[in-house]
């Protein structure tokens, strides 16, 4: 059975849908690839097209789709490694700067602090040259006696505050005993007030 013009037209006519339908797939998969971040390449698209990489190969327009996208994706990869690797070289040129800074301060730092044992040391020397030896020595020993005195004082301060507080103690102890001698007298004296006091009732009643 031979197949007629029309049969052969429908048949060109359903391979061109199928590329078609193809090619639709191709530039969806593109598309979420690139949104995926994902690896642009002719397998990757294949599969997630769902087409053969023979398709892609040979089809002109899929050629075509897959050869632009490979193209951008190597060009974006290549920009967003170029840009980390200057992100990276602007870091350590910050870093590089700020520790070269820190060390020009120390090294000022160190030269200050030289400077300054160096005028002290002169200052030392100076003083030994215009201080004589017997001087120094009495210095010691003034200094010495001085001592001895700071801790007699304070040992004879000792000895005046506990006498203080046994002061203060019998001064207590005195108040309290005048009370309670003040207390017994007023016990003492309140019968005689009451005989006194009935006394003069009787002789008023009388």
């Amino acid at each position: 059975m031979t197949s007629g013009p029309g049969q052969t037209a429908a048949a060109i006519a359903a391979r061109r849908q199928q590329a078609k339908d193809k090619i639709t797939r191709v530039e969806k998969a593109i598309g979420q690839l690139r949104r995926e971040r994902g690896r642009l390449a002719v397998r990757a698209i294949a599969e997630r097209a769902e087409v053969s990489a023979t398709f892609l190969y040979e089809n002109a327009d899929a050629r075509a789709l897959v050869h632009q996208a490979v193209t951008d994706s190597k060009s974006r990869h290549d920009r967003r490694t170029s840009e980390k690797h200057e992100q990276i070289e602007a870091s350590w040129r910050e870093r590089a700067l700020n520790a070269e800074a820190e060390l020009t301060r120390t090294q000022n730092e160190v030269l200050s602090q030289r400077q300054r044992i160096g005028e002290l040391m002169g200052q030392l020397r100076d003083i030994d040259q215009m201080v004589p030896c017997e001087s120094i020595q009495h210095l010691a020993t003034e200094n010495t006696t001085l001592k001895r005195r700071i801790q007699q004082v304070t040992q004879e301060h000792r000895a005046l505050q506990e006498r203080l507080e046994g002061a203060r103690t019998n001064l207590r102890f005195g108040d309290k005993r005048i009370a309670d001698l003040e207390a017994q007298l007023l016990q003492a004296q309140q019968p005689n007030l009451l005989g006194e006091t009935n006394k003069k009732a009787v002789a008023d009643f009388g």
